[in-house]
């Protein structure tokens, strides 16, 4: 499609053709097995000691050795979940979020039906953290926190260096697991600074390709491998290891740590355009966040008394690509698990969308959405069944 609008890049975002070019070679010319003994090996092995040191800087962690190569972000939740409690048999207590991705929060259920206490820790109705649940949460059996950096739906913030201070204090021998993978390349990632033990992302995220992921392990914590085979990655996971997508990774780090003022400014002043002229302009629009302190690209908004797929085909009709919540649970029928969790009005729950832009999103794209989106919302709003409620809204707002 020539005149593609792409505004789901929480999904997934446009390669690079930086990140492509870095790839290229190991496709190619230098195609060797990086654990082989030739010198035609070489090449390989080089681009991958090349690669965990950029991620190492990308990550601000203390030594190469404690960068894990993975396939995505799931993989990286499943190693570093399962890996803290194979160490730590005799601790059966997990604790995690009502809003966290299917990675993380499916894991947890399926570890509930293996004996596993789980807490879920709740949110306010601007997506933010209950601080003082999760604080009376943590005890002498638990074994691992597991919260996401910034949240896939909404781009909530969670303040990570408070989350990791109150844990460490009722319980140090507790491990802390970020899911960061919104949060790479739209915000720096400190890992020294948060004070976390495990912190996990996914290339496909942030303009590397899908396929490819980190997992940053401390090098004071112990953990088992997910996959068992060969030597490859110090034995915490087998496989030979993907050069190519670990070169294409660690340029785009490269390129997203160039990037994050762009990120932060710019791309933060064109969602904020977007966010502002839809609710100026279209009566029934709700930021389902509020205030919340958010990821620089995102915008979780709901229109009430309609149907967010119906929002969604509309705008794919006219070449404009939008979310109506995390990918990996689009096929659901179900309203969203983060919505819910925040108590968004039953109103407005089911017509909520997410527009996710990136450094790659123009002025001209976002002023498109802006002509277009409210005819979009009125045509919709005029078979919806809720018509004395759309109207008492109408005049509310007027």
């Amino acid at each position: 499609m020539t005149n593609l609008i792409y505004l789901d890049n929480n999904a997934t975002t446009k390669v690079d053709e930086k990140v492509l070019d870095a790839m290229l070679p190991y496709f190619k010319d230098e195609y060797a097995n990086p654990s082989s003994m030739y010198d035609f090996a070489r090449g390989s092995s080089n681009a991958l000691k090349e690669a965990r040191g950029k991620m190492k800087d990308f990550f601000n962690a203390q030594n190469e050795k404690e960068i894990l190569f993975t396939s995505c972000g799931s993989e990286s939740a499943n190693t570093a979940i399962r890996g803290v409690l194979n160490m730590n048999k005799n601790k059966k207590h997990i604790i995690t979020t009502k809003v966290e991705h299917p990675c993380v929060l499916n894991l947890c259920q399926t570890l509930q039906k293996q004996g596993y206490r789980v807490d879920y820790i709740g949110v306010n109705s601007n997506g933010e953290l209950d601080l003082e649940e999760l604080k009376n949460a943590v005890c002498d059996d638990t074994a691992i926190v597991a919260i996401m950096h910034a949240n896939n739906e909404t781009g909530v913030l969670f303040p990570i260096e408070k989350i990791v201070d109150i844990v460490k204090t009722k319980n140090p021998h507790t491990k802390v697991f970020v899911d960061a993978v919104q949060t790479a390349g739209k915000v720096p990632i400190d890992v020294q600074a948060m004070n976390v033990d495990l912190l996990g992302i996914s290339g496909h995220k942030f303009h590397a390709p899908k396929g490819v992921g980190a997992l940053y392990v401390n090098s004071k914590t112990l953990i088992t491998p997910l996959i068992v085979g060969g030597h490859q990655e110090r034995g915490l996971r087998a496989g030979t290891e993907n050069v190519p997508y670990i070169a294409g990774l660690a340029k785009a780090a490269e390129l997203a740590v160039d990037n994050l003022n762009y990120e932060v400014h710019e791309v933060k002043r064109l969602r904020d355009k977007l966010e502002s002229s839809i609710l100026k302009t279209v009566f029934n629009a709700r930021l389902n966040t509020g205030v919340a302190n958010r990821v620089p690209n995102t915008t979780n908004i709901g229109f009430e008394y309609i149907e967010g797929e119906l929002i969604l085909l509309h705008l794919s009709d006219i070449g404009i690509c939008a979310s109506s919540g995390s990918a990996c649970t689009s096929g659901s029928l179900e309203p969203s698990h983060v919505l819910r969790a925040m108590n968004v009005p039953f109103t407005s729950i089911h017509g909520s969308i997410r527009f996710s832009l990136s450094k790659f999103t123009t002025e001209k794209e976002i002023d498109y959405v802006i002509e277009k989106l409210p005819g979009i919302i009125d045509k919709i709003t005029m078979l919806s069944p809720y018509q004395d409620e759309l109207n008492a809204l109408r005049k509310l707002k007027a």
